[in-house]
């Protein structure tokens, strides 16, 4: 479903900047400024992969920047800490873990976008961050795929560590999908900006951004729909490694985010196409409840309904045509 705000090793990877025999130029904020990109920089220095266990997609940006996917767990910061990281960016509408965080000594801050673009005023907020917060810093999203890639590259050319040139590269090797225009115009059309506009540049750095409660239950979907998939790839039975996702009760989370969303006040504002998307979910959410309880009950058989799937299917195809026709519309194509 969408929001218009937004709705997922190794220390020795590259350097995408230097500047050779250039010390480090002191910040307002006290913190040494990471060095900007110059033009020895070679197409052969794109991001790199990092082989990380619980931190989905990661990929080194900048000799400061990383971005993949929310950690998973207290073994994601630790692994982080690992790393050398030391502060935390989500980019993401999910609450962070700021104690889970802070157990490992890392910063956590919080400014959230959406999968239509990064806003201008956003994108000078992340290079600001980049640039003067304690490094390396670690930019995440859900999965580290789309936004997070998209905020590191726009937050680094905006900084002055990246060549714009290098901008649509560096989402292309994150796996950015191409379907999500806006964040892909942000690379292209991201831009240096002076660093005394920067310096001047006055950002609260949240740990918790306040999130508009339809931003947040189109999160919890996409969290619960995310346990489904899981479920769906074991054979709709709860899963080894998480018993705790009990197949009939995810799906009855699922039918209770969609009913909740009916019932709100923000709902009722929206288009009735948006609506219509909402109660045909529901009520596919009820049928995989009750297929699933039923399978449940019978010690879960090899063989599958024919209902469940087609159930998850109707859900899944929604979101998709939801995201496509209200989220993940280009920031410049939306009706002002």
């Amino acid at each position: 479903m969408r929001s218009r705000l937004l709705v997922g090793c190794g220390f020795a990877a590259l350097c995408l900047a230097s500047c050779q025999g250039q010390p480090p130029v002191a910040t307002p904020s006290g913190n040494p400024a990471p060095q900007a990109y110059t033009q020895t920089t070679t197409a052969a220095q794109l991001p790199e992969k990092l082989a990380t266990r619980h931190l989905p997609n990661t990929f080194r940006i900048h000799d400061k920047v990383l971005s993949g996917g929310q950690p998973h767990g207290e073994e994601g910061f630790k692994e982080l800490a690992e790393l050398g990281v030391k502060t935390v960016i989500s980019v993401d509408g999910a609450t962070p873990d700021v104690a889970a965080a802070k157990k490992f000594g890392l910063r956590y801050v919080h400014l959230p976008h959406g999968y239509d673009g990064i806003p201008a005023e956003r994108a000078q907020e992340l290079a600001k961050a980049v640039r003067d917060l304690p490094g390396p810093v670690y930019i995440h999203c859900h999965h580290g795929k789309h936004r997070s890639p998209a905020a590191a590259t726009v937050a680094c050319v905006t900084a002055g560590l990246l060549d714009p040139s290098q901008a649509v590269g560096v989402l292309k090797a994150a796996g950015t999908s191409e379907n999500y225009r806006g964040l892909y115009a942000s690379a292209r059309d991201a831009q240096r900006l002076e660093d005394k506009l920067l310096d001047e540049l006055a950002v609260a750095f949240p740990e918790r951004a306040k999130i508009p409660p339809l931003a947040e239950a189109m999160v919890a979907v996409e969290h619960a729909h995310d346990h489904l998939k899981a479920i769906e790839a074991a054979g709709w039975r709860a899963l080894v490694d998480h018993p705790d996702l009990e197949p009939a009760h995810e799906a009855l989370l699922l039918r209770e985010h969609f009913t909740e969303l009916l019932r709100s006040a923000a709902v009722q504002q929206e288009p009735a196409g948006f609506q219509q998307m909402l109660r045909e979910s529901e009520a596919a959410g009820l049928a995989l409840e009750k297929a699933l309880t039923v399978r449940k009950a019978a010690g879960y058989p090899a063989d599958v309904p024919l209902e469940i799937p087609a159930a998850f299917e109707v859900v899944t195809k929604n979101c998709t045509a939801c995201h496509e026709t209200y989220r993940d519309v280009p920031l410049g194509e939306k009706k002002r």
